[in-house]
């Protein structure tokens, strides 16, 4: 993140050079997007910064409140988010392929978004949401960036089918330009604001 404000999208290497524990749980799942997270912090404050983004508090304005809306609505009338079509349904969460060390992990629970903690460790994040489209992982590591640390958040996707490959195909532009450049810098609002 350069200035303020200023969303980065990083290239997948940003991900997948790192020796992150994502790689050995979902090596079947492809990289859809990287991005830098403004979350400039010093090397214990990943902790913080997972603590800010399971409360809930941060709010999507406009268009990305206007597309998410759509999308629940859709989802609701189409019965893509329907049960039988999430975790311990059409897809095993990915816990069940967690190694012994990362099982007794923390699970911290999201008070506003339908993704379910995989682990937690001192530098990595992992939590994954299944529908009828996608079985999704939001991975957010905490990295080194100059003098300092941040974050950045990598989605990690497998879309169900052909349906779920022309679904992510369709949205990709919405979500580059509209959807997580607002979580991006909602979560940078997040950010500062528990810092001051």
């Amino acid at each position: 993140m350069g200035q303020e404000g200023v969303v980065v999208r990083l290239p997948d290497s940003a991900h997948t050079d790192l020796p992150w524990r994502i790689h050995e749980v979902a090596p079947d799942f492809r990289v859809e997007d990287v991005w830098a997270l403004p979350t400039p912090g010093g090397p214990d404050d990943f902790p913080r910064l997972v603590r800010n983004m399971t409360t809930g508090e941060g709010r999507f304005s406009g268009a990305s409140r206007l597309l998410f809306a759509l999308r629940w609505k859709l989802g609701a009338l189409l019965g893509w988010d329907a049960e039988k079509q999430g975790l311990g349904a059409r897809v095993r969460s990915l816990r069940h392929r967690l190694p012994a060390d990362l099982r007794e992990t923390p699970r911290p629970g999201f008070r506003a978004v339908p993704l379910t903690t995989v682990y937690l460790t001192g530098d990595e994040w992992a939590a994954e949401l299944a529908n009828r489209t996608v079985h999704t992982v939001m991975h957010i590591g905490w990295v080194r960036d100059g003098s300092g640390h941040r974050a950045q958040m990598a989605v990690l996707v497998k879309p169900n089918g052909w349906f779920g490959r022309a679904y992510m195909a369709a949205i990709r532009p919405l979500r580059h330009h509209v959807v997580d450049p607002a979580l991006i810098r909602m979560i940078g609002r997040g950010w500062q604001q528990r810092s001051t």
